[in-house]
């Protein structure tokens, strides 16, 4: 492990593989953390391939710098963590990959800011920046009870939930998204002390909060916002992994899942899988990087 400053942050990741190969940057989702590629970094990693792997904003050792930075959780605060990471560490291009709220980071950067991109692992729902002008609008009755926990942490009752039961809440969450994944307790517990770091609860209400737009953004991130409003196309190559047995994102035909994309761009559903792709199906997650390295 190790730490660098990034933007607002003091971000921990994992940075693994030969320093001199092609880069890949994963990313976690919500509630998750950077174990969930731990396969995929082994595979990779021997492949000749240098791994980041960071923890976001408000999960495990990553830490606020300034105690006044407000907890955001909105899509810019990601994309702009992302991008400030990327400075950072002085890549100028990567191939990146990631599911839930990292794959909306990584979305986030291949939209905007595309030349720091070289391909893109982006898991269901594939397009994944929120239209928040259109977030109110009710979707079908099944979509919006698969929405519950979002739902649930609008209201004060949720957030103190959150705080009080961290582990049996994302426990939970984990069964419900993943419904043929047998993980193990162990493995569960390996991740849920990353739900410990104090900016999780505020990050996370915060993220479902302002999706709906039930409360502002962080000021710093408006020019982002405002440019994510106008729904950019991503245009690097691109490959969509879909669980079939996702427990989140509702059913949708190829045609519906490409939507958002305007250069290359290829679905894979993958039967037996929910929705944490990297740890439930990591062999096709590698495979779809070492792919998109032979197209660019």
């Amino acid at each position: 492990m190790k730490n660098i400053v990034a933007g607002v942050l003091d971000i921990a990741y994992l940075d693994q593989g030969p320093v001199d190969g092609p880069v890949v940057v994963l990313l976690h989702g919500f509630p998750y953390d950077i174990r969930a590629y731990d396969d995929v970094v082994a595979r990779l990693s021997h492949a000749g391939y240098r791994c980041i792997v960071p923890y976001l904003r408000g999960y495990g050792p990553t830490r606020f710098i300034d105690a006044a930075t407000p907890r955001s959780g909105e899509q810019a605060a990601l994309g702009a963590d992302l991008l400030a990471l990327l400075d950072a560490l002085g890549i100028g291009k990567a191939i990146l990959a990631g599911y839930d709220w990292g794959g909306r980071a990584a979305c986030v950067v291949a939209a905007l800011w595309p030349e720091r991109v070289t391909g893109l692992v982006s898991c269901d729902p594939g397009y994944n920046i929120q239209d928040i002008a259109k977030a109110n609008t009710p979707a079908s009755p099944d979509a919006e009870r698969r929405l519950w926990y979002q739902y649930y942490l609008h209201g004060e009752r949720g957030r103190a939930g959150l705080a009080a039961n961290r582990g049996d809440f994302c426990h939970l969450l984990w069964s419900l998204w993943s419904p043929t994944w047998a993980f193990t307790e162990a493995t569960f517990a390996n991740t849920c002390s990353s739900f410990d770091n104090p900016d999780f609860v505020e990050v996370v209400v915060h993220s479902y909060r302002h999706r709906y737009g039930l409360v502002a953004g962080d000021p710093a991130y408006a020019q982002i916002e405002q440019a994510l409003a106008s729904r950019p196309a991503i245009v690097v190559p691109t490959i969509i992994l879909s669980g079939a047995d996702d427990g989140v994102s509702s059913p949708r035909d190829d045609r519906s899942a490409v939507r958002g994309f305007s250069g290359q761009v290829t679905r894979r559903v993958i039967e037996g899988v929910g929705h944490n792709v990297p740890q439930e199906a990591p062999d096709t997650l590698v495979d779809a990087v070492i792919n998109l390295s032979g197209n660019v």
